[in-house]
């Protein structure tokens, strides 16, 4: 079993989505990623170069999300796991986008796509 580093509840504002109005007005994703690696190496030495730096990974997930937009969530949590498995250190990784306002015509709390990968 995979250490475990885990960054839950970021949030960032993107115009994905089908609809022009998702595109024109955007709205607040809610990422969480699971990352998959083992620890020991940095625990040992006590070094941030041997980890993943989660502040940094932070930023560049916000600026995915910021970015290009995208019609499926699908899609946007891809390209966030690539991001992810970057580091060489991160075996696997589990991403979720939430879409806490998604075009549903009904009472609901959120609308989300988990997406697992792996280096194999």
């Amino acid at each position: 079993m995979n250490d475990r580093i885990v960054l839950r509840g970021l949030r960032a504002r993107g115009r994905h989505g089908c609809l022009p109005a998702e595109r024109e007005l955007g709205q607040e994703f809610v990422i969480d990623v699971v990352l998959g690696l083992d620890t020991r190496p940095a625990a040992a030495g006590d070094d941030l170069l041997r980890t993943v730096d989660y502040g940094a990974l932070a930023d560049r997930l916000v600026a995915v999300v910021e970015g290009e937009p995208v019609n499926l969530i699908e899609t946007l949590a891809d390209r966030l796991a690539v991001l992810c498995l970057d580091p060489p250190q991160v075996e696997e990784v589990e991403v979720t986008v939430h879409k806490p306002s998604a075009p549903v015509p009904h009472p609901f709390s959120d609308v989300a796509v988990t997406i697992h990968r792996s280096r194999q």
